[in-house]
């Protein structure tokens, strides 16, 4: 993903912020800039949004109207990602990034990463993750759970896919 300049972050802060589509001088208008800029030159860092991949145009009549590809959230996790991908430790670089986070935004994480349901009473607590559709258009899901302490004979991981289901065996050796 390709990084914003201070200009570029200034015009994307329009777009995010606007119900829609946008020409380069209502753009140009909204701009907080602390110095009035052309119409030209937002004109020239709407194309080179356009070209990085942040915005898209429409024609509409003489003018071009422009938004946003995407919201200011999903680029944010973009770079995030980015930036986790060029760590040589990424559990280290989420572990510092966990530790910087103020209470609110751990408690955030924490919601983030809970399973979508909770297990029937009397059920282990599972933590699971559905994978990305495979070639054939299905996808597989792995739930984690706690076996059950007075169960030797129970299962650490199930795997299960649209026509199969895969229970792997604890091992206490």
């Amino acid at each position: 993903m390709a990084r914003l300049g201070d200009l570029e972050r200034s015009v994307m802060d329009v777009l995010w912020a606007s119900d829609g589509w946008l020409t380069a001088r209502e753009v140009a208008a909204r701009l907080d800039h602390e110095r009035d800029l052309a119409y030209t030159t937002v004109l020239t860092v709407l194309e080179r949004l356009e070209r990085k991949g942040f915005v898209r145009r429409q024609r509409a009549a003489r003018a071009h109207r422009y938004a946003a590809v995407d919201s200011r959230e999903a680029v944010v996790a973009e770079a995030m990602m980015e930036a986790l991908g060029n760590a040589d430790d990424r559990g280290s670089a989420l572990v510092r990034f966990v530790g910087s986070v103020s209470a609110e935004e751990a408690e955030i994480l924490r919601r983030a990463l809970e399973p979508a349901s909770a297990p029937p009473p009397g059920e282990p607590a599972a933590v699971g993750f559905a994978d990305p559709v495979d070639a054939d258009g299905a996808g597989t899901s792995v739930a984690v759970t706690e076996p059950a302490p007075d169960d030797a004979d129970s299962t650490d991981a199930m795997t299960t896919g649209p026509d199969r289901t895969v229970q792997i065996p604890t091992d206490r050796g």
